[in-house]
């Protein structure tokens, strides 16, 4: 009500220099504590939606951006567009301990979960193993990675990819967790 954001906030990342960096549906917004302001990409660039979906700060001070209709990322002043993912609806992105950005959504009717090391971008998915749709990402402590899919919940990595159905398929996973155990929390 006081203006701090046009629209809802649908993604929230800290990149190491502090500031927060809020995705909503009508932008990108910096926080610096004090005002939340509308973030202009440089002249002559921007983003292939306004729709932010998914934020994700990496370690090495860059932050990836996901939209209503692709990926990108903004470093040292440079904004990077990686149209391998052009028309993706990018619902999550996460940072492995490898440094690895996960980037998972949809593409027309199909859940993609891709991976970027290096320059390097991978996708899985188009053959349908994840039904409609890809949303969360999570890590465990034992490097186990983690996609919450529309058929059910992956294990991706440590060795081969393997399904866990939902016991009711119209369920859909919107986070992954870890409990004290060791065990995943849906």
């Amino acid at each position: 009500s006081e203006g701090f954001s046009e629209g809802i906030i649908r993604a929230i990342a800290q990149t190491p220099d502090g500031y927060l960096w809020l995705g909503t549906e009508f932008g990108l917004r910096r926080f610096d504590g004090v005002r939340a302001v509308a973030w202009e990409p440089p002249a002559g660039q921007q983003l292939l939606s306004s729709d932010i979906r998914s934020l994700q700060a990496a370690r090495d001070g860059g932050l990836w951006i996901g939209t209503f209709r692709g990926l990108a990322s903004w470093k040292d002043g440079k904004l990077s567009h990686y149209p391998e993912l052009d028309g993706q609806v990018i619902e999550a992105l996460f940072e492995d301990r490898e440094g690895t950005i996960w980037v998972a959504g949809w593409a027309p009717s199909v859940g993609r979960l891709c991976r970027i090391q290096g320059g390097d971008i991978q996708c899985y998915g188009e053959d349908g193993r994840f039904g409609s749709g890809v949303t969360p990402v999570y890590e465990d402590s034992g490097g186990n990675l983690w996609a919450g899919a529309m058929n059910g919940l992956w294990r991706w990595k440590l060795g081969p990819p393997r399904l866990y159905p939902m016991p009711d398929p119209a369920q859909r996973i919107y986070a992954l967790a870890e409990s004290d155990d060791g065990g995943i929390l849906i």
